[in-house]
C-alpha cells in the first residue's frame, strides 16, 4: 500500500501533447532525490508516476485526464485467443536476459525509431536520446533479448522491482512487424514476472484516444489508476 508522503515536485511548462494531437501537456517532475531509488520508485509507480531516464514524472494537465496508469495482475492474467496465436507464431524465438547495455541494442533501436516512428518526437534516433530515455543511474534496467536464428530481433527494456516489473520500452526489427513482437514482448515479460513471483507488470500510461496505445488494453484483466484509485478492467 502506498504510504502518504509530501513530495517535492516541479511543473514543466506547457508543451505539445505526445499522445493527442492539438493538445498541450504538463508534467510533474519529482525533485525529491531521496526517492530516486528502487524502493521509492515502486511506491511512486503505484501512485501513477513513471520513469524516463533517471527522472520520475507524472502527467498533470489541468483540463485533461486521458493518461491512466495501467498495470497487469500477473497471477490472474489470461491470454486471449489472438495472444495465444502470437505465442505460437513466435515459438522459434529464444528469450534471454541481460543486465548490461550492448552496442547491438542501440543499432536495433535506431532502425526501429527511424523506420517506424518518423512522425514522432524521438525521430531521428540518437545515442544521447537513447541513453537519456532508457538508462538510469539509480535503477539500471534489465534487457530482455529476443533472438531469431541467433540474430537479435527485439529488446524489451524493463525495470526489475521488489514486487513488480515495469515495462519501459520495446523496439524490434521493423522487417518482422507481422510477428507482433511488441505484444510478444509483453507476454514474455508477464511470463518472466510470474517466474520471479512478481505481482504486477506496469505498462505505463493508457490513452484511449491514442491508437498507438490501444494494444495495452487488450491484456485482461488489468487495472487502471482512475481518480487516485486502481480499478479492475475485465471485459
Amino acid at each position: 500500500m502506498m504510504r502518504e508522503v509530501n513530495l517535492k515536485v516541479g511543473l514543466t511548462p506547457k508543451h505539445l501533447c505526445s499522445y493527442l494531437p492539438g493538445r498541450q501537456e504538463q508534467l510533474l517532475v519529482l525533485l525529491d532525490k531521496e526517492l530516486l531509488c528502487p524502493e521509492g520508485y515502486e511506491q511512486l509507480l503505484s501512485a501513477g508516476f513513471r520513469r524516463s531516464g533517471s527522472d520520475i514524472y507524472r502527467p498533470h494537465c489541468q483540463s485533461c485526464r486521458a493518461c491512466e496508469s495501467l498495470r497487469i495482475d500477473v497471477q490472474h492474467f489470461v491470454p486471449s485467443r489472438s495472444q495465444k496465436r502470437i505465442l505460437r507464431q513466435n515459438q522459434d524465438i529464444s528469450v534471454s536476459l541481460s543486465e548490461q547495455d550492448k552496442p547491438d541494442y542501440f543499432r536495433l533501436y535506431q532502425r526501429y525509431i527511424n523506420e517506424r516512428h518518423r512522425d514522432g518526437a524521438m525521430y531521428p534516433a540518437s545515442r544521447q536520446q537513447y541513453d537519456g530515455f532508457l538508462l538510469c543511474h539509480w535503477l539500471p534496467p534489465v534487457f530482455v533479448e529476443f533472438h531469431l536464428e541467433h540474430r537479435l530481433v527485439a529488446v524489451a527494456v524493463t525495470d526489475l522491482l521488489s514486487g513488480a516489473l515495469s515495462a519501459m520500452y520495446t523496439f524490434y526489427d521493423p522487417v518482422l512487424e507481422h510477428r507482433s513482437l511488441g505484444t510478444f514482448a509483453i507476454l514474455s515479460q508477464l511470463r518472466l514476472a510470474g517466474d520471479l513471483g512478481k505481482e504486477w507488470l506496469y505498462l505505463g500510461y493508457q490513452v484511449d484516444g491514442c491508437k498507438k496505445m490501444n494494444y495495452k488494453q487488450h491484456f485482461r484483466p488489468h487495472q487502471r489508476l482512475i481518480a487516485g484509485q486502481w480499478q479492475t478492467m475485465k471485459d
